[in-house]
């Protein structure tokens, strides 16, 4: 256990102290978050789609500074801190105006995957950020969801093989969604870990996100185009931006994992149950993916 867990640990044991401590860490987000700005994009998923990648490719180009880390979590699991503790997490207006002095291009942004999930995230960025440029990578739902599988297998967070999760998501999951949407301040582990299929079913997803902003503002990605061509994508991203191009000589995968072949009859049974929903975003999109193989 390293020293900042210890730390939490301890703090918690003692409420009183944990409380001041919160009212302490408002105060002082209170204090510092006007002299921080907001992102100009969101990366908002799909998870297990290439987003930590896309991420670190990104923040190289030095005209886009990174946040505090990749994954801020404010509008599906911090969203009571309030948008001044969201602000500190990202540069401050004086670090904005060094690099557009040296440049004249600036941008920041962040990458949390379940926003693309979470029912009242869309809304939550609108009224924050409602000109937030929105990007989204959209993985083929089967792979992806074999791949959330074992992530969440080698974190020890899943005791079940493939198949058992498949055919145990809707109990696993039951009113979980409801909750999310019906309370604020209510974070689903279950959902946030186990919604292996359900998660691809992007069409749902984006219909939410479209409620609230124009087509104009996403720059959806098909994942498989940006693992087989990360340069011409990455050219796709500036452009979208509205920043120079920041040429890549290497393209390391981030987080890539290692696993066994899927059962080719898990597959094709997954296969046939997305079809439908495959079809409902390629119309929703104007685009085919090619997916339903």
């Amino acid at each position: 256990m390293n020293s900042k867990k210890i730390a939490k640990k301890i703090i918690r044991k003692n409420e009183k102290i944990y409380e001041q401590s919160k009212i302490f860490s408002r105060i002082y987000c209170n204090i510092l978050g006007p002299t921080h700005i907001l992102p100009d994009y969101i990366i908002i998923g799909a998870a297990k789609s290439g987003t930590t990648s896309l991420y670190e490719y990104m923040i190289k180009n030095p005209r886009i500074e990174p946040a505090i880390t990749k994954q801020i979590h404010y509008f599906d699991k911090y969203f009571s801190r309030g948008s001044n503790w969201y602000k500190t997490t990202f540069p401050k207006k004086s670090k904005k105006n060094k690099i557009l002095k040296e440049f004249g291009e600036f941008q920041t942004g962040e990458a949390t995957p379940m926003y693309m999930e979470h029912p009242l995230a869309p809304k939550r960025v609108h009224d924050l950020i409602p000109n937030v440029k929105l990007i989204v990578l959209l993985r083929n739902p089967v792979e992806r969801a074999y791949s959330r599988y074992n992530m969440e297998l080698k974190n020890n967070n899943e005791n079940l093989t493939f198949e058992e999760t498949i055919e145990q998501e809707p109990e696993r999951l039951e009113g979980e969604f409801e909750k999310m949407k019906n309370d604020e301040n209510y974070f689903s582990h279950s959902y946030d870990a186990h919604a292996y299929v359900t998660t691809g079913i992007y069409a749902d997803q984006l219909e939410r996100w479209f409620e609230y902003f124009p087509r104009e503002q996403f720059l959806i990605i098909k994942s498989e185009d940006f693992f087989e061509q990360p340069n011409k994508i990455m050219n796709k991203v500036f452009d979208f931006l509205q920043i120079s191009i920041f040429k890549q000589d290497k393209f390391e995968k981030f987080r890539e994992g290692n696993y066994p072949s899927m059962k080719p009859e898990t597959r094709e049974k997954l296969v046939e149950f997305f079809k439908p929903h495959n079809k409902r975003l390629y119309e929703l999109l104007g685009i085919d993916f090619g997916w339903d193989k």
